[in-house]
C-alpha cells in the first residue's frame, strides 16, 4: 500500500490484516520503489497524490522497468474523481480504480475480485478435500470446519494458490507475513506445525528437504 496520509494508512493496513492479508506500507514513492525492487506484491494499492512525485508515474514505470517488480495487480486507490483521472489511471496499467472516501467493505470485496482475476478462480478454493472460502474467511478439510487463526488461514489461502509448488519459507514470508517480519525467525515453522496439525491426517503438506515445502495437489 502506498500511501502518504499515515492515518488512513494506519486504518487501512490494520484492517486488511485482520481480513488476513501480508500489508507493505510506503508513504512516498521514493519508499515503494524501494520495497518493488526485493517484492513481487499480488495487490499494489497505490495513491496518486504524493509527496515526491506523482504516483501515476510510478504506476507507468512500472510498466516498462525492469528494476521494478511489476504487482500482479494494481489498484489505484485516490481522491482524484475526475473522469479524465480514472482514464488516465486504467490506461497507465490500473487494473481498478477506487475514488476516496471509500467503505473499507468495498476495497476488500475488490482486491478479492482482482485476486479471482488473476487466478481464474471464484471466493471458494479447493484442492482435493480442502476449502476455503475467502469471502466468508472459512476453510474445511472434507466435512469438518478447520478453526483456524488468521495467519493459519492467510498461509493456507497462499498454499492452496498453488498446489503442488514447492515453497520456500522466503515465498511465505514474502506473501503471508509483511516486510518487518525477521527472515530469521522460527515463525514460518511454528505456524505451519500448527496448521499442519489442525489439517488432520493423513498430512497434507510436506516438507520438501533443502528447499521447502509443498501442499499436495490431490486429484
Amino acid at each position: 500500500m502506498v500511501e502518504d496520509d499515515a492515518d488512513l494508512a494506519d486504518v487501512v493496513a490494520l484492517g486488511l490484516r485482520n481480513e488476513s492479508y501480508a500489508v507493505d506500507h510506503a508513504a512516498t514513492r521514493a519508499a515503494a520503489e524501494e520495497l518493488l525492487v526485493a517484492t513481487t506484491y499480488d495487490v499494489a494499492c497505490l495513491d496518486l497524490g504524493l509527496p515526491d512525485g506523482d504516483g501515476l508515474e510510478l504506476l507507468r514505470r512500472l510498466g516498462g522497468d525492469s528494476v521494478l517488480r511489476r504487482p500482479r495487480r494494481t489498484l489505484v486507490l485516490t481522491a482524484r474523481d475526475a473522469v479524465d483521472d480514472r482514464v488516465a489511471g486504467l490506461d497507465a496499467g490500473a487494473d481498478d480504480y477506487l475514488v476516496k472516501p471509500f467503505h473499507f467493505a468495498e476495497l476488500v470485496a475488490r482486491l478479492r475480485a482482482l485476486g479471482r482475476r488473476a487466478d481464474e478462480a471464484g471466493s471458494t478454493l479447493r484442492v482435493g478435500e480442502l476449502g476455503l472460502d475467502q469471502a466468508a474467511h472459512r476453510a474445511w478439510r472434507g466435512d469438518a470446519e478447520l478453526r483456524l487463526t488468521a495467519r493459519e488461514f492467510s498461509l493456507l489461502r497462499y498454499f492452496m494458490h498453488h498446489p503442488g509448488e514447492v515453497l520456500s519459507a522466503e515465498d511465505l514470508l514474502d506473501h503471508v507475513w509483511d516486510v518487518n517480519a525477521d527472515p530469521f525467525t522460527t515463525s514460518v515453522r511454528v505456524i505451519l506445525s500448527r496448521l499442519r496439525r489442525k489439517l488432520g491426517q493423513p498430512p497434507l503438506i510436506e516438507t520438501v528437504t533443502g528447499a521447502g515445502y509443498r501442499l499436495r495437489a490431490a486429484p
